[in-house]
């Protein structure tokens, strides 16, 4: 008997190890299929989606982990949204990585490894089922719509809060698999609320944990005692919904912009369509917009008799198929909170709101097909083939998906290839052919986008910019006053106007949106500058200075504002303290042409011999007419008066005939005039000085 009882537990030690073995194993084929699919990101760069205002453009985040920015993340409710330990995150890639876009990426692909190795040890854990554990989480590690979550890296709260979903589970079975302690469930508390400073949408956990007691856990106490156990987690969940409300306060969509009975439609509609994406996942896109006339009342209809039909058919198994029932409610349940009832933005439904939703379905899925296999002649057989090609091919696709997002043009190209009436796909296309030069095409698209949306204020602004660029002045101006009239509190849009209104000479008009501008947002040090140079055109120099000593206040280091002050002391013949801003100009920006003639020709022509300095005038001449080509004539007479002032006479007079030959072409009467006086000097052998000014 001792012999017998031996030789079983050596067979049930050495059972244990193959199935550590094949656990362990499995930990590491998921790993692979998933850097497999998400291994490439990590030559990805930064999109222009969101990723600005999340890292390379925020400037506590791009400063690393520092208290200051601790606290920011905790009191700030950013992007519509009060997620502190996101920001964390990516204050930390910043420390770590700085701005390398691959090591951002990186994070992201190693959160969501270990988010799918949790899942499947978890669910293991749960249910013993080992195989059917790993296809689901094989699943959810590949399938096309978790690209958007991992290949994104603005949208790092959702493998962060899906890390923390994974770990709060895990806390929860060891907790209810054991008698209770305030330790272990403590832990719940904490991983849960550690989840929630990630993403809101972790509000509605502890309803899974209430229908996980009823499978696989079967925890068979009360309901009551069951509900009670979870009102912590509840309250947690209750608070922050509140602060999330209140900081998605600006980006809530009213209902006269969507309509309550629009917004169930298609609640209803998106459910449905997930399941869709979910079976065939084809035509994905990073901005799928609202339907500008609504749905038809047949999909609606169609997709509510669905809805219905599956929710009848998963009560109605919920006993001999806990499973069914279970999966389904998870799937409903965590849809909630983004299911567009409460409609934040402008997108219709969004591929990363499948992220954790979906493993029910996977999970009652993969249930279905090993009962189903395990009734039929070969069929576990035929079951693993077919759910190993379905890995398969979900792999390739996934990859072939994550390559769109490789660039901005490549994303939202394809999102214009899969959508219609995407007006946000038009813009943000445009801008990034915009920032390529392509301005051309850039208009193009933003004049899709406003003929798709015309209260776009954002669209209608941009495309006046392009217009602007491509010198249509008079078109630019009239989506300026558009996008006023979508809202008059637009500074950018009283910005932009007095930049073309100051092109169109229109210098007070200009000054008035200037000013409009800078009643809203008085930080603006580039109005300020604009504002001044007006001043300084004008001849009011006074307010001129005003003007470009509050832009410095706003931005020490702002080399125009530098330039500004210059011409202004320059007028006033207060020589030194112009010398002195345009050097500092020079320093700030050395290839700032402007600054350089400006200065060249202070050091060549000033009244006082003291400052004068024709050799380093001449330094800074011949380096301003490089950076502008050599073709402008006032740059060319700034060369020539240097090179008189260092007594180069046969320089100075080539170049200032070369100069009066281009401003006689470009029939500048007055400047040709002063290049003939200036020649005949230095054909005389003398320099320009200008006249001391006698007050």
């Amino acid at each position: 008997m001792i012999a017998q009882q031996s030789g079983l537990n050596v067979s049930v030690g050495a059972d244990r190890r193959d199935q550590r073995w094949r656990v362990a194993g499995l930990c590491l084929a998921l790993a692979a299929i998933t850097f497999a699919v998400f291994g490439q990101t990590l030559a990805h760069g930064f999109l222009n989606f969101d990723d600005s205002g999340y890292v390379y453009e925020n400037p506590v985040v791009v400063r690393g982990l520092t208290f200051n920015g601790v606290v920011w993340a905790f009191t700030q409710a950013q992007s519509a949204n009060w997620f502190p330990l996101t920001w964390l995150s990516h204050m930390l890639d910043c420390q770590l990585y700085g701005l390398r876009p691959a090591g951002h990426h990186l994070t992201n692909v190693l959160l969501h490894t270990a988010t799918v190795i949790l899942l499947f040890l978890f669910l293991r854990a749960m249910t013993g089922a080992l195989w059917r554990s790993a296809f689901v989480a094989a699943v959810f590690a590949i399938h096309p719509l978790r690209v958007e979550s991992v290949a994104w890296v603005a949208e790092r709260k959702d493998v962060l809060s899906g890390l923390f979903f994974m770990l709060t589970i895990g806390a929860y079975v060891r907790y209810a698999r054991r008698p209770w302690s305030p330790t272990r469930y403590g832990l719940v508390v904490f991983l849960f609320a550690m989840g929630l400073m990630c993403k809101p949408m972790l509000v509605t956990l502890p309803i899974v944990l209430l229908l996980l007691d009823y499978w696989p856990l079967q925890r068979v106490e009360s309901a009551g005692r069951l509900v009670l156990e979870k009102l912590p987690l509840l309250g947690l969940s209750a608070a922050v919904s509140l602060a999330t409300l209140l900081a998605q306060h600006g980006s809530i969509q009213s209902t006269g912009s969507f309509s309550l009975p629009a917004r169930l439609a298609n609640a209803l509609a998106g459910c449905m369509i997930y399941l869709r994406q979910m079976i065939y996942p084809a035509g994905l896109a990073p901005f799928y917009p609202y339907p500008l006339n609504g749905l038809p009342a047949w999909e609606v209809m169609l997709a509510g008799a669905l809805l219905a039909g599956l929710s009848a058919i998963a009560l109605g198994r919920r006993r001999k198929q806990p499973w069914l029932f279970i999966g389904w409610l998870w799937y409903l349940v965590m849809l909630l909170p983004v299911i567009g009832v409460i409609q934040v933005g402008d997108q219709s439904h969004a591929d990363r709101y499948t992220y954790l939703p979906q493993i029910g379905i996977y999970v009652a899925l993969a249930w279905m097909a090993a009962e189903w296999g395990a009734n039929r002649r070969l069929g576990r057989v035929a079951m693993g083939g077919l759910m190993a090609g379905m890995v398969g091919v979900l792999t390739v696709v996934a990859w072939k998906q994550a390559a769109y997002w490789k660039t901005d043009e490549a994303l939202w190209t394809r999102a214009l290839a899969c959508t219609s009436d995407n007006y946000v796909a038009h813009f943000t296309l445009g801008n990034v052919l915009r920032q390529q030069g392509r301005m051309a095409e850039a208009a193009a698209h933003y004049q899709n986008a406003v003929q798709i949306r015309p209260g776009y204020p954002q669209a209608q602004i941009n495309l006046g910019e392009a217009l602007l660029l491509k010198g249509e002045v008079d078109h630019a101006i009239t989506h300026f006053q558009i996008a006023l009239q979508i809202n008059p509190g637009f500074a950018e849009a009283h910005f932009n106007l007095a930049v073309a209104l100051s092109q169109k000479g229109r210098w007070d008009d200009a000054i008035a949106q200037y000013q409009m501008a800078l009643q809203i947002n008085p930080d603006n040090a580039v109005a300020h500058c604009n504002l001044g140079a007006i001043f300084g055109q004008q001849g009011r120099t006074d307010e001129a200075i005003r003007q470009f000593q509050k832009a410095l206040e706003i931005q020490p280091e702002y080399a125009d504002a530098r330039d500004g002050l210059g011409n202004c002391f320059s007028q006033m013949g207060r020589m030194d303290d112009a010398i002195a801003h345009y050097q500092k100009a020079v320093e700030i920006r050395p290839d700032f042409a402007e600054a350089r003639k400006n200065l060249a020709w202070i050091l060549a022509t000033c009244p006082q011999a003291a400052l004068r300095n024709g050799k380093k005038a001449v330094e800074l001449a011949q380096r301003a007419n490089q950076l502008t080509g050599g073709e402008n004539p006032l740059y060319l007479c700034a060369l020539a008066a240097a090179c008189a002032e260092a007594g180069r006479f046969p320089e100075a007079v080539e170049t200032a005939r070369r100069a009066l030959r281009l401003a006689e072409a470009q029939s500048n009467s007055r400047l040709a005039g002063q290049l003939q006086f200036e020649l005949n000097l230095y054909q005389s052998g003398s320099p320009f000085h200008v006249p001391e000014q006698t007050h």
